[in-house]
């Protein structure tokens, strides 16, 4: 099994960094694993565009859509913040998840076909929001948001969640023995992933740059 490991926060050193690695610690000894640091990527979070014109990708964009590709599993974490994961992994998101790879639209219909399909996803998200505000007044939009419209849209299932909240006043410290045990145990049962594991970089990557990515 090969995991990929995507650390969302732009900060270093920073709580993500330290679930991945717990996680990273807890995978199958046999395992390959790969890690990402968006923040460590030279690449323009923006996707000026939309998809009317291909944005050609940085050669550190292409090497990760190269394990993500590879992968079988992936774990992204991040934190929320109003709402949403940290703008630069939005970006990536933007920017790697794009028509012809990850996803594409039939010529006929409403319907796609999901291009990383065979593969698996985890999300460990850091929050200040406690947990019944996430529940009960927000609805875990964010979890809908990422398993509807990132993880299945492009192919990845199943796909779990982990939240970590709330993080300030102290409050991490005291649970962290508690969350590094849910860590451990998302690293030690990795669910085997739906449908067959198929590979679209290369047609991708020879797609012409001058063709629109979509309709």
């Amino acid at each position: 099994m090969r995991i990929l490991l995507i650390d969302g926060h732009p900060d270093a050193g920073r709580l993500s960094a330290h679930l991945l690695n717990h996680y990273a610690a807890n995978c199958p000894s046999d395992a390959t694993i790969d890690r990402v640091a968006i923040r460590d990527i030279a690449f323009d979070p923006i996707l000026k565009k939309g998809y009317a014109v291909r944005q050609e990708w940085e050669p550190e964009l292409v090497e990760a859509a190269r394990l993500i590709d590879a992968c079988d599993h992936v774990v992204f974490a991040f934190p929320m913040w109003w709402g949403a994961e940290p703008a630069l992994l939005k970006g990536f998101i933007d920017r790697v998840l794009v028509p012809h790879f990850a996803f594409r639209y039939r010529e006929k219909g409403e319907r796609w076909d999901r291009l990383l399909g065979g593969r698996s996803a985890d999300a460990l998200v850091t929050t200040d929001t406690p947990s019944l505000f996430m529940r009960f007044v927000y609805h875990n939009a964010i979890v809908h948001r990422w398993r509807s419209q990132i993880f299945d849209f492009c192919g990845f299932k199943p796909a779990r969640f982990e939240i970590f909240a709330p993080v300030r006043k102290g409050k991490a410290d005291a649970k962290m023995p508690k969350w590094l045990a849910r860590v451990a145990k998302l690293a030690r049962s990795i669910p085997s992933a739906h449908g067959a594991k198929e590979s679209h970089l290369e047609a991708f990557l020879a797609y012409g740059s001058k063709r629109l990515e979509s309709p």
